[in-house]
């Protein structure tokens, strides 16, 4: 399936991926590799904008309603190789690469605020022409798309938030945050094995090659400094969101508690749910339930 004509002059793969030095190239590979564990046909667009180049991964049936994905943090698109052959029986998916992280979009000058990201956000969503889409964000991606839906609130026909980071609450202190701390002077793959055994009820679940290009990314990056910044939404500014949400958060969820689900039930059109059997990586712990259930909200 190809994209339609009006993105095509994007399919052009750029110079910073064809000669990358060898540090990008093994994550480029890795990113590569988790791709081919998408079982639907997509196209790559490399997208220039004001403050670089967005890579988005495009699928899914070209008259389908639009649904952008905003991914996790040092996660990238291809996290949602659990989910994309799902969404896309449906819908014409948009998945975005986080242009501060790893992933295949590029930076040319940093950001110094959150209203900054949303306008490059917007700016790609300008050229991808999508004047009504549907949203699903990823703990730290469903933070930022609550902050891109308080500013398109018309635009937005629908938001969907998978155990989102710093929105309805602050991370509850646990034991494995604790944990956390506690690998924080050991070796940079105990401190990534320790964060992963926290965030996923079943790490075995997931992907070799996924995993493969997690830890690159992880060694690679450096906590931008506003995203450390990151905070709760007033309880007033959640219940201006028009549009239907549906919260899901894992019944194992190192960022979230009960209280987020009671929260997300108070918005105007809000629904909330608490997976079994699923940490923080709900989408990858409990594919199957997650995607039937963000198909039946799309509805």
């Amino acid at each position: 399936m190809s994209c339609a004509n009006k993105y095509e002059k994007y399919t052009k793969i750029p110079d910073y991926i064809t000669n990358a030095n060898s540090s990008d190239k093994a994550y480029f590979e890795a990113y590569d590799k988790t791709l081919k564990l998408w079982n639907v046909a997509f196209e790559e667009l490399y997208i220039p904008t004001t403050d670089g180049v967005a890579h988005v991964i495009v699928s899914g049936p070209e008259n389908g309603e639009p649904v952008v994905l905003l991914h996790g943090m040092n996660a990238s698109s291809t996290m949602w190789y659990p989910n994309i052959e799902a969404l896309s029986s449906t819908h014409r998916v948009y998945a975005i690469d986080f242009i501060l992280e790893p992933g295949k979009s590029l930076l040319y000058t940093d950001f110094d605020s959150v209203d900054h990201v949303i306008d490059w956000y917007q700016e790609v969503l300008f050229v991808l022409e999508l004047d009504s889409f549907h949203v699903i964000g990823a703990s730290r991606g469903g933070w930022l798309a609550v902050n891109l839906a308080l500013d398109n609130q018309k635009r937005i026909k629908s938001m969907i938030l998978l155990s989102p980071a710093q929105t309805f609450t602050w991370i509850k202190p646990s034991m494995d945050l604790f944990k956390n701390i506690a690998t924080l002077l050991s070796s940079k793959e105990k401190q990534i094995a320790q964060s992963l055994e926290s965030m996923s009820s079943n790490v075995a679940n997931i992907s070799d090659a996924y995993l493969e290009q997690y830890y690159i990314a992880t060694e690679k990056d450096s906590v931008n400094q506003f995203m450390s910044s990151m905070q709760p939404f007033s309880n007033d500014v959640l219940k201006s969101l028009q549009m239907p949400v549906l919260v899901l958060i894992g019944d194992d969820d190192m960022i979230n508690e009960r209280r987020t689900i009671a929260i997300a039930k108070m918005l105007p059109k809000g629904k909330g749910e608490i997976i079994q059997n699923a940490g923080h990586f709900l989408s990858m712990d409990q594919a199957e339930v997650v995607n039937a259930k963000m198909l039946d909200f799309l509805k």
